[in-house]
């Protein structure tokens, strides 16, 4: 297990599921976690789980709608460590399930609002704070439905915001790959046991999937200093790197 003893980093979407599991393994590895969610009472029982273990965090309620307090909280960053080690970009909404004829426009426009516009505007608060670490890592939780489009039907708006998601990440890994000790990963947990995964096939039996505890070892993997690559997409399913270039 990698040590990630004196880091900071950002996790979006901290307080349940697949951000939870990723907060809880950062702070074992050492990391000082940055806890973003928008309910104060889930981050406050985070908070103890991370003491529990030794760990600290600084917890911060918030929407990520809110997109001035995305900023905000970069210039809080700033002030208080002047650099972000690692961003978690795993905040996620499933948006409306039904066909693309019949999504209204609101709901397309919130999911697009949490699964992308809020990621690029937390790549543009947090850039020059991942520039500043010596070894700054993002990782941008994806879903397999942004790459296989045919197999979703009725998940449309939910489908093409993460193929632009997974757009967004490369070209914030191209634009840092020689210019900074930035490394970006697109990482695709799969069919996980996850509140989300159940609301999407109810009839599934939620023990034969696994938890986001594993996945959330191998996003920790790629948080470290250690971790190379860069523009790539992991898969957890078939634990494989589909790479997009060659490495430098």
């Amino acid at each position: 297990m990698t040590s990630l003893g004196n880091r900071i980093a950002l996790v979006t979407g901290a307080t349940r599921g697949i951000g939870r599991a990723i907060a809880l393994e950062l702070s074992r590895r050492g990391a000082h976690v940055i806890a973003l969610g928008r309910t104060q009472g889930a981050l406050e029982e985070l908070d103890d789980d991370i003491r529990k273990s030794g760990g600290e965090a600084t917890l911060v309620p918030c929407d990520l709608k809110d997109f001035a307090a995305l900023d905000r909280l970069g210039l809080a960053i700033h002030e208080r460590w002047k650099r972000l080690d690692i961003l978690v970009a795993n905040a996620g909404v499933l948006g409306p399930v039904t066909p693309l004829a019949h999504v209204d426009q609101p709901k397309w426009d919130e999911t697009f609002a949490v699964n992308v516009t809020a990621n690029w505007r937390l790549i543009r608060s947090m850039d020059s704070l991942l520039r500043a670490s010596d070894s700054g890592r993002a990782v941008f939780v994806t879903s397999g439905a942004g790459s296989k489009a045919e197999m979703t039907p009725y998940l449309g708006p939910y489908a093409v915001s993460k193929a632009a998601l997974d757009a967004l990440a490369r070209t914030y890994a191209a634009e840092t790959a020689t210019t900074s000790n930035v490394r970006v990963m697109i990482a695709n947990p799969g069919p996980l046991r996850t509140r989300m995964r159940a609301t999407l096939m109810p009839g599934e039996d939620p023990m034969t999937l696994n938890t986001p505890d594993a996945f959330a070892a191998r996003v920790a993997d790629m948080c470290s200093p250690e971790w190379a690559e860069t523009g790539a997409f992991y898969d957890f399913k078939s634990n494989s790197v589909k790479r997009f270039r060659e490495p430098s």
